[in-house]
């Protein structure tokens, strides 16, 4: 055990990790030359175009130091906000973490939540200054950061690049000296940390652990201690770029686990695995249910494709166990799912996966998130609202909670005006303000998590030059004073536009919404109009024209009253239209709701 050591890579996105991780690979000789490419860890399309690693991954490699063989298991960790569940278990499963800050951005949001996260597990923290090569670099001030933000030696930051590879030696030297070998007992009961797991259509879902005490073995019975269930390890190995299989894993060391698991709901990430003869007494702690942050309805473009969209969702679910979806109907979409994601990037990556890998083209409808509805006849009693149309009818509403959020935002000194007010619009109440140097700013933020979920991060962006960096965490829920807005077209109230909104915001919302489907709807023969409704009430209303004949170009000269009759007998033809027409709304019309503001 004392020649292994297991450590992770923290980074805020684009801060090089994974071409860092690739260089790691080269120098330890893990990989042929005939394997190599760019980014080697991030294994999906997707991950490669947005540049970004979605699911976390592991890799062993050996190195020589001094005469002697270490194993190094690297566990990656994805970068962004929405998978801090899944980065809190990668980090749980390490002894020390690779600190990377990009020598031209500096310290960002997500590497200092990050960073906490890792100090909580008593990790020991190497840090590592990237791209020391690029012309914009600015190593003395970044060095002078990292210092201030974790009290170590300046020479303790170790300079490298990921693209020419500078500085690579060094870091395997600091994780080899510098973090700790991994503590346990082979002799006591089985206890490993499930960090990640992947579904191979062969063979079932893999879990990738980390044994704390003892040893798993080939064929040895084994316990999920959450799920309560027992199976037979048909396989155990060590992950390098291909799967080895061993016949035994220690204490200290991560691998493997095959044991033909069909469904990928059973195998919980931070999940505890023990011997189920000899189980041992103590789960390892921080274990916690994947809770979906925002949900929306996913409908087929076509009612037919409705069995064909459930199978493409089950086949994403397996590899994907955060993603939650049941059925669905919407008066106006026909049949389909209410999903829950674990945020923004998360649902755009399903949309994304599922109209790629199966071809489906898919209606999403206004994302929101999950409120508790108290109503007067039953006060104790919480109804959980995920979808507007659920909200008990207002008059025996007692009141609505819905979940806050802490959030972190760092920005230069020059944008603090900016991206308070932006704050302030979306019903934030600012807790805290640092200046972590003289040009750049920290500040906490408690905010509703709807007022989030659409265009803040694009907004943010913006007011911000795309200087700011964004992160947080829930902090539970709070009473606030909300009102359910429906669309009405024509008189019918459309579902799938109607969204929970805070009262003092109706208003607007609600005349921004009708003026923006005025439009995006196309002109029919007939008169539509458009109104916002908070129960009875309209609040806006905006009428699409018809398309207008002119019926009277034939009467030339002659009596008034011609002219009347023929107007009169359209006026009558129209009014009937408007009884019996429906109106179709383009796919546009739904997504536009989400850019009410641009």
């Amino acid at each position: 055990m004392k020649n292994i050591r297991n450590f992770c890579i923290i980074a805020h996105i684009d801060h090089g990790k994974s071409t860092l991780a690739d260089r790691l690979l080269d120098s330890t000789g893990s990989v042929t030359d005939r394997e190599k490419q760019d980014q080697l860890l991030d294994s999906m399309d997707l991950e490669r175009e947005r540049g970004i690693t979605i699911k976390s991954h592991a890799i062993q490699m050996d190195y020589v130091y001094k005469g002697e063989q270490y194993v190094l298991n690297l566990i990656d960790t994805p970068g962004h906000v929405d998978f801090s569940y899944e980065v809190s278990r990668s980090i749980a499963a390490c002894e020390g973490a690779l600190l990377i800050v990009d020598a031209a951005q500096s310290i960002q949001a997500q590497t200092i939540s990050n960073l906490y996260l890792a100090l909580e597990h008593d990790l020991e923290i190497i840090p590592v200054l990237n791209k020391v090569d690029l012309p914009s670099a600015n190593p003395e001030e970044v060095t002078d950061d990292i210092v201030e933000l974790l009290g170590c030696d300046p020479s303790d930051v170790i300079h490298a690049s990921g693209k020419t590879g500078f500085g690579v030696e060094d870091i395997l030297a600091a994780v080899i000296e510098r973090i700790p070998a991994p503590k346990g007992n082979i002799d006591e009961p089985l206890q490993a940390l499930i960090f990640d797991s992947v579904y191979n259509p062969f063979r079932g879902v893999e879990t990738y652990f980390r044994v704390i005490n003892g040893s798993i073995k080939k064929n040895q019975l084994v316990k999920f201690i959450a799920t309560g269930k027992t199976y037979n390890a048909d396989e155990v190995g060590t992950l390098r770029l291909k799967q080895f299989p061993r016949a035994e894993i220690k204490a200290g060391d991560v691998g493997y686990l095959i044991t033909g698991i069909k469904e990928a709901k059973e195998v919980k990430v931070g999940d505890t695995i023990t011997d189920a003869k000899v189980p041992t007494t103590n789960a390892i702690a921080g274990f916690e249910d994947v809770k979906p942050m925002v949900f929306a309805g996913i409908y087929p473009v076509d009612t037919e494709d409705y069995e064909e969209l459930r199978a493409s969702m089950e086949k994403l679910q397996l590899n994907d166990a955060s993603l939650i979806f049941i059925p669905e109907s919407s008066a106006a979409l026909g049949f389909g799912f209410r999903c829950g994601f674990l945020g923004m990037l998360h649902m755009e990556i399903i949309q994304e996966r599922l109209e790629r890998e199966f071809d489906m083209t898919v209606i999403t409808t206004v994302p929101n998130v999950s409120y508790h509805a108290f109503t007067r006849k039953h006060p104790d009693q919480i109804v959980i609202v995920n979808n507007p149309s659920d909200l008990p009818d207002p008059s025996g509403l007692d009141r609505v909670e819905e979940p806050y959020i802490k959030a972190t935002i760092i920005t230069k000194a020059d944008f603090v005006g900016n991206v308070m007010s932006l704050c302030i619009e979306k019903r934030g109440m600012i807790t805290n303000q640092t200046y972590l140097t003289p040009e750049r700013v920290e500040l906490n933020f408690d905010m509703p998590l709807a007022e989030i979920v659409f265009d803040f991060y694009d907004r943010l962006k913006t007011v911000s030059k795309g200087y700011a960096s964004f992160d947080y965490h829930p902090i539970g829920m709070k009473t606030s004073k909300l009102v359910r807005v429906d669309i009405l077209l024509n008189s019918q109230p459309v579902d799938a536009l109607s969204a929970l909104i805070h009262a003092d915001n109706a208003q607007n919302i609600g005349k921004k919404m009708c003026e923006k489907l005025r439009e995006l709807i196309p002109r029919q023969q007939f008169d539509i109009p458009i109104q916002a409704a908070i129960g009875a009430k309209i609040i806006s209303r905006e009428t699409i024209k018809a398309l207008r004949k002119d019926v009277t170009a034939k009467c030339y000269g002659g009596d008034i009253s011609r002219k009347r009759k023929l107007l009169e007998k359209q006026k009558k033809g129209k009014k009937r239209m408007r009884q019996v027409g429906n109106v179709e709304i383009p796919q546009e019309a739904f997504m536009a709701v989400l850019k009410l503001n641009d």
